[in-house]
């Protein structure tokens, strides 16, 4: 019989996939230190060979294999490679997420079903591979990223709110049905924004230059969430204080969140720069991997989002408090 424990000395078996920048570069930068195993999978090999380079001088062997998450036979080929090299997983970090922003129909619609499929799909693709694996072993640990995208809708992003969503009760469903192998996890990552190059690579159909309001978490921070998870796996972990009060105020009034959302991106890119349209890494991968920070912390552009997100706050205070009077005043009648 396959024991359920993995001695503390053996290194851990990791595989993820998005691992070619962002949080999903660090994670595997993290993981390295520890001297894993790593398997990176992404669709730009050149980016993820510069990471494995990094991580194997960290300390970890590495091994790269080209994966598109859409494309199932990909994800299978993936957790074939990371059995066999490997021996088996302990820890698959599905990770892969790409946007489009843009008014609902200003955007193509091949435009969002590839963002559902990445987001979403691509995502269930990652767990159909990766479970076998573990259930055979008898343990292993699964984790989502999703975001804070998977509390509240997000006008302008209308599918990569649609994926979010979609792979939060993803999640649900299957924790529940793995709940007579206590040993095998499955763990839900929502970070609020956060200092990466996603939104630059994303696809672009306002035609304004986009970044993130502060606070803008540093990709470390969220990665150091995803390695906590190897030792103490638990359903899900909310990273910064942007994602926690976002998922109060949906659970209050999921309306009055979505139009201050909408308002405040209105107001955004009233004053936002005009860059051209595209679909950035939708289709293709970006050019400019292997950068795990954005530089959206700089503080000019905490500055100028800082200023925008202020007087949109101020206004969704206003429309909160003028819902309570309403709603009082229907509670005295």
């Amino acid at each position: 019989m396959t024991s359920t424990t993995r001695a503390s000395d053996e290194p851990l078996r990791v595989v993820i996939t998005g691992a070619s920048s962002g949080i999903g570069q660090a994670t595997a930068e993290l993981f390295a230190r520890r001297g894993a195993h790593l398997v990176l999978a992404a669709r730009n090999v050149e980016a993820l060979e510069d990471v494995a380079t990094r991580c194997r001088s960290a300390g970890a062997t590495a091994t790269v294999v080209r994966t598109d998450v859409t494309d199932s036979g990909d994800t299978r080929a993936l957790a074939d490679a990371a059995a066999s090299t490997m021996g088996g997983v302990d820890v698959w970090i599905s990770n892969v997420g790409v946007g489009a922003i843009g008014r609902y129909l200003d955007t193509p619609m091949e435009t969002h079903d590839h963002v559902v499929r990445s987001n979403l799909i691509g995502h269930m693709n990652d767990a159909h591979a990766a479970l076998p694996v573990m259930l055979a072993q008898g343990r292993g640990t699964f984790v989502n990223m999703i975001s804070l995208g998977g509390f509240a809708a997000a006008p302008y992003a209308v599918a990569y709110s649609a994926s979010k969503f979609g792979l939060r009760g993803f999640s649900e469903a299957l924790r529940a049905e793995l709940v007579d192998h206590p040993d095998v996890h499955v763990c839900d990552v929502y970070p609020g924004f956060v200092d990466t190059a996603g939104l630059l690579h994303g696809a672009n159909f306002v035609g304004r230059r986009i970044s993130s309001p502060p606070p803008v978490l540093d990709p470390w921070r969220v990665a150091a969430a995803i390695v906590r998870l190897a030792d103490r796996p638990k359903p899900t972990t909310i990273v910064g204080s942007t994602a926690r009060v976002t998922r109060l105020l949906h659970a209050i009034s999921p309306a009055l969140t979505g139009r201050v959302m909408s308002r405040f991106l209105d107001a955004y890119f009233d004053r936002a720069d005009r860059v051209p349209m595209s679909h950035g890494n939708v289709f293709e991968p970006s050019l400019d991997a292997a950068v795990v920070e954005g530089g959206l912390r700089s503080p000019r552009k905490r500055a100028a989002a800082g200023l925008v997100a202020a007087s949109v706050v101020a206004s969704g205070a206003t429309a909160g408090l003028r819902l309570a009077k309403r709603r009082g005043a229907v509670a005295t009648r």
